[in-house]
């Protein structure tokens, strides 16, 4: 039989929580002990820093340019074929609990066009998924670290009580329960931890979080800078941490318990990490109230795990690779080759070195915050601007500038711009040139990269 495939999705989740990207803390124990058996992509890196773009992405396999979710609370197109969509018809029972972020369309502090915020979603509007469904379009808003509400396939409010990691891996331990075992199933877990609660403006751990982490490290990329909120914040965000890793240690009790385990793989990843408040700190953007949104690896930097029974190769990947390159992924796993339907590579072929002649690099777009490009390279990591675009206005732009350039050998903290250094004019150059040919493979419409000769301002 097919392998089962559990996605187990943790939001706004930094790498370096994970023991296996070098957090101290014996925070991961489940994590950790699934990677050192199965693949650790050690450099994995989103193609969109924020919610709803990022899982309109996984579910279509297309950038959200292409399909118009570049912002959150644009609702997933209805016309076109998904990650369930291509399950359903390769044999394979879907189920899905948790977050959701692509059925209302419009502004969530406004009356929207299409209010699934607090309302249940229709069939139509659950991109394919047929099956066992408990969601909330936008969790955060019907839920909070503790107690909330999601909605059943039959469109029934279903009431939580105690710690939200917790009960909404209930919800997929009771699918683990009813599972076919003659029936091969795609099950994605959800989560929003380890997001902030955005009425409360704080990360939610379980009681005790802050307690208990109070004296833990801080990554340096953001002791480096000043302001930001990651002093009073980064406990809390531990222990949501411990909490999905925890859950994720019932989840593979469960499987287990029911003899699937074995036959099962299960991917571990995040949408994208989170910056705290350190970067995005032009006043002509997005402000001080912000996350994420950036090209900076503190928001693209993501873990990505795959491992489960059905897979133990110990193996550690270094090369860098695109979450875009899941939903490709997944369905390989599942044996189903969709060619270029999707964006990206299998991952599975990357991990196992049969790609040859790969650019060892990524691209990601960035939204809301700007209208921005980013290229990731080992040595370098430059990002791009269209000048006097607001971010949420449109998804692309004709022209842009250097908005910054970090040089990582030198500097990989990224707390120095250089893109207006002499003496990395050619470079600039060079990789603006890529840049530009990423854009092109990703977007299929050409955009300038405006790199001032020298002598003139950059970034006028």
């Amino acid at each position: 039989m097919k392998p089962n495939i559990v996605l187990y999705f943790s939001d706004q989740q930094r790498a370096d929580t994970i023991g296996l990207y070098g957090q101290k803390l014996d925070i991961t124990p489940n994590l950790d002990k699934m990677g050192r058996e199965g693949i650790v992509f050690q450099n994995a890196f989103t193609a969109q820093p924020v919610c709803g773009p990022c899982r309109a992405m996984f579910q279509s396999g297309r950038y959200p340019s292409e399909i118009g979710c570049f912002t959150n609370c644009i609702a997933l197109p209805r016309n076109i074929k998904t990650l369930a969509d291509y399950f359903t018809e390769n044999g394979y029972d879907t189920a899905y609990v948790g977050k959701w972020h692509l059925a209302s369309d419009g502004e969530m502090e406004k009356p929207p066009r299409l209010d699934y915020i607090h309302n249940p979603i229709p069939p139509e509007g659950r991109g394919g998924y047929r099956g066992f469904w408990r969601v909330s379009d936008v969790l955060e808003f019907t839920s909070h670290g503790y107690d909330g509400f999601v909605f059943d396939e039959n469109m029934k409010k279903i009431e939580f009580h105690g710690y939200r990691c917790d009960c909404i891996t209930d919800f997929g331990l009771e699918y683990l329960q009813q599972a076919s075992e003659d029936k091969p199933f795609f099950l994605t877990i959800s989560h929003i931890e380890s997001h902030h609660q955005n009425d409360h403006k704080h990360y939610e751990g379980p009681a005790g979080s802050h307690e208990k982490y109070r004296d833990c490290e801080i990554p340096a990329d953001l002791t480096a800078i000043e302001g930001g909120d990651y002093r009073e914040e980064y406990p809390d965000y531990l222990g949501q941490c411990e909490s999905l890793d925890k859950n994720l240690g019932r989840v593979i009790d469960k499987l287990k318990e029911r003899g699937l385990y074995e036959n099962t793989v299960i991917v571990y990843v995040s949408d994208h990490g989170s910056h705290f408040r350190t970067r995005n700190r032009d006043e002509n953007l997005c402000g001080y109230d912000d996350y994420k949104r950036s090209g900076h690896d503190a928001c693209l930097k993501v873990p990505l795990v795959i491992g489960g029974g059905a897979v133990r190769f110990a193996r550690r990947v270094d090369e860098l690779v695109s979450t875009a390159s899941l939903p490709k992924t997944l369905l390989a796993i599942a044996g189903v080759d969709v060619g270029d339907k999707m964006i990206g590579e299998n991952l599975l072929d990357v991990a196992m070195g049969k790609v040859q002649n790969r650019k060892n690099q990524v691209f990601a777009q960035i939204s809301e915050s700007r209208v921005g490009r980013v290229l990731r390279t080992e040595e370098y990591l430059l990002g791009v601007v269209a000048k006097g675009i607001f971010g949420g206005a449109r998804p692309d732009a004709e022209e842009y500038v250097p908005d910054y350039l970090y040089d990582l050998k030198k500097d990989p903290l990224q707390l120095v711009d250089v893109k207006d250094e002499p003496r990395y004019a050619k470079i600039i150059k060079v990789l603006a040139r890529e840049l530009e040919e990423e854009i092109y493979r990703a977007e299929k419409k050409r955009s300038r990269i405006k790199v001032p000769e020298s002598g003139e301002s950059r970034g006028s």
